[in-house]
């Protein structure tokens, strides 16, 4: 089975791209388990990552010719996780608006002029969502987006499932909570920062937090994601139904609660770390989540 991970180069694509080649099978629809033979990882730079099966492809997501040397006829399964960030997107509406939502159709349209119907798996986002939600939000909550970011990914979604409705890819939708805690150095999300309260501290080094103490955050861990994206992919199409978005599992915590959790495992030092100065336009946008 050849697949293929845009994003590959990223923090989630390298480390799908590690757990499916440890795995070494993906079974779509209760079938066989197919052995993996190829997985292309598409992405800006070239993927770091050294095993005969894995082709690193460097190119811009957006431009049709690098797509068509990405996808053929053998492709069963693309992990779309190429994406600007939130924070990035807002900041420069072009490139967002290019990435987030041209090149996504760009890819669609490539799997539908071979006709050969992959399985398409799109990380989406809890930032659909916005404005005065419900106590409990469902898959099938009316979305509401509330950023440039957010906005791309709910057109993106609506893509997907007109392409699925039409026959020409098997999408599904997974909408992600915040994946904490990312190690490395801090991203443009806006949510960047529920990864450097923790990480930072934990490394010496100070923090600062731009939301209120009680601003609630949705957490899933970098393990957890990696798990759900490879079940999504592997669910069985007739219990799709016609639910194309799935709201992946997740912790909801405030920031308060973070920084008492640090705190209680890494003690009074580490935890003092943490310095929290009210950034308005980050609030603005994590509290539409």
């Amino acid at each position: 089975m050849k697949i293929l991970i845009t994003g590959g180069a990223g923090f989630l694509g390298q480390r799908l791209a590690r757990k499916l080649l440890e795995r070494g099978t993906l079974s779509l629809d209760g079938g066989k388990p197919q052995p993996i033979t190829q997985i292309d990882l598409l992405d800006v730079v070239k993927a770091d990552l050294q095993d005969p099966r894995v082709r690193s492809l460097e190119g811009d997501i957006a431009d049709p010719a690098v797509l068509r040397q990405a996808i053929d006829t053998d492709t069963r399964a693309i992990f779309h996780l190429a994406a600007i960030v939130s924070g990035q997107a807002e900041a420069d509406f072009d490139l967002g608006m290019r990435i987030n939502l041209d090149a996504s159709r760009a890819l669609l349209e490539t799997c539908r002029a071979l006709g050969h119907k992959p399985r398409v798996i799109f990380t989406s986002s809890v930032a659909v969502y916005g404005g005065n939600l419900p106590d409990t939000v469902r898959d099938d909550t009316a979305l509401n987006p509330q950023s440039s970011y957010g906005t791309q990914k709910a057109i993106a979604e609506l893509l997907l499932a007109d392409y699925t409705r039409r026959g020409f890819v098997d999408g599904r939708v997974l909408r992600l909570p915040t994946i904490s805690v990312r190690p490395g150095r801090p991203n443009a999300a806006a949510s960047s920062f529920a990864s450097g309260i923790i990480r930072e501290p934990l490394n010496g080094e100070p923090a600062v937090c731009p939301v209120g103490a009680d601003t609630r955050l949705w957490l899933l861990s970098p393990r957890g994601a990696i798990q759900a994206l490879i079940a999504g992919c592997e669910l069985d199409a007739d219990a799709m139904a016609d639910r194309t978005p799935i709201n992946l599992p997740g912790v909801s915590v405030t920031a308060a609660e973070m920084a008492q959790a640090l705190r209680e495992v890494a003690g009074d030092e580490v935890a003092d770390r943490i310095s929290w100065q009210a950034d308005a336009r980050v609030e603005r946008i994590v509290g539409s989540w």
